[in-house]
């Protein structure tokens, strides 16, 4: 049976083949010639075998749960002479997109050429370019093809396909993820950087392409769970030293800032927070992590909510002599049933 490969070209581009000779196996980053729109083009193998099976079936461009077999064959493996083509056409696309930029300017268009890309016969030439607005490069392309003398393409791209085709170093010092290992950009908006406490202001939390940054979303799921352990800021909490505001949580050292109009603020750590919720209210049972008390507060718990009886005994102690009554109302209406 035919193996399934993972052909890369320029840019992170990447498409899938299947490879027909099982006595010669392709191994990974082996120079291969594959077929494209109208010609041939030059890649190299990333994956093989079971690895590029299940990359090439969870790809979004399948339906879900439809198993996918590339209809394209690898056509050879590339030669000296085809990997010494493909090096000279890619020395020669720095100057042909210098020229694309020329004639750009020439023609007044708000467009920014990023980067172009021949295709390894130089029967197609593809042209990626960013913009804000609409623009019309009709007139442009009848240009080129007739000076190049082939199929051009314009391609418009979006900031962070713009970065990952041109690569960089990020602030962390390691290359773009977006043009190294990370196969999918997905939305990132500004409530992961909300919820981590970070700085809003966009000059700290863009990456290259003046997006934000992608590495955001790695240690989201961690905060939102730590978070749930901690009441919430800005909340109302009751300890043994009577009502206290909340002020700042701290999920690394577990440590919790509180704030008393009468006896000021102080630091606690999230065990000695629970044990002090406790002594301050012991007629109530202590509900879920973030859970908000009768009188507006936050409560802290790792048990389970409290049942009908508990719920009846905390309606008593709040109503005091007429929560007797309140209790056999309830009663009442329980065994009458519902209304109407």
């Amino acid at each position: 049976m035919p193996a399934t490969v993972e052909v890369r070209f320029k840019g992170n581009r990447k498409d899938y083949f299947l490879w027909p000779r099982e006595d010669e196996p392709l191994r990974l980053w082996d120079s291969v010639i594959v077929p494209a729109e109208r010609g041939l083009d030059f890649g190299r193998v990333s994956a093989t075998g079971e690895a590029a099976t299940k990359k090439c079936n969870s790809c979004s461009g399948c339906a879900l749960g439809e198993v996918k077999i590339p209809e394209r064959s690898v056509v050879r493996r590339a030669t000296r002479e085809d990997i010494q083509t493909a090096n000279e056409l890619r020395r020669s696309e720095d100057d042909t997109r210098r020229s694309v930029v020329e004639r750009v300017r020439s023609r007044g268009l708000d467009m920014k050429v990023s980067d172009a890309e021949w295709q390894w016969d130089r029967k197609k030439l593809t042209v990626y370019f960013t913009a804000e607005k609409r623009v019309d490069f009709r007139d442009l392309v009848r240009d080129l093809a007739s000076t190049l003398h082939t199929r051009i393409e314009l391609r418009q791209i979006g900031a962070r396909d713009e970065a990952a085709r041109l690569s960089g170093v990020g602030r962390c010092g390691k290359e773009f993820c977006c043009s190294s290992w990370l196969t999918s950009l997905g939305p990132v908006s500004l409530a992961l950087a909300k919820d981590q406490h970070l700085s809003l202001n966009p000059a700290q939390i863009s990456g290259g392409c003046g997006r934000l940054l992608c590495c955001l979303k790695y240690e989201h799921e961690f905060y939102v769970k730590a978070r749930k352990r901690f009441p919430k800021e800005g909340k109302a909490v009751r300890t043994s030293r009577g009502a206290e505001k909340v002020i700042a949580v701290d999920i690394f050292r577990e440590r919790v800032s509180l704030r008393s109009d009468e006896l000021g603020p102080r630091v606690l750590t999230l065990a000695e927070l629970r044990e002090e919720m406790t002594e301050g209210d012991p007629a109530v049972t202590r509900v879920a992590d973030g859970g908000t008390d009768r009188e507006g507060g936050d409560r802290l718990s790792d048990g389970e909510p409290p049942s009908q009886e508990r719920a009846e005994a905390e309606e008593v102690v709040e109503g005091g002599a007429g929560g007797e009554t309140k209790r056999r109302r309830r009663r009442r209406r329980r065994k009458k049933g519902p209304p109407g």
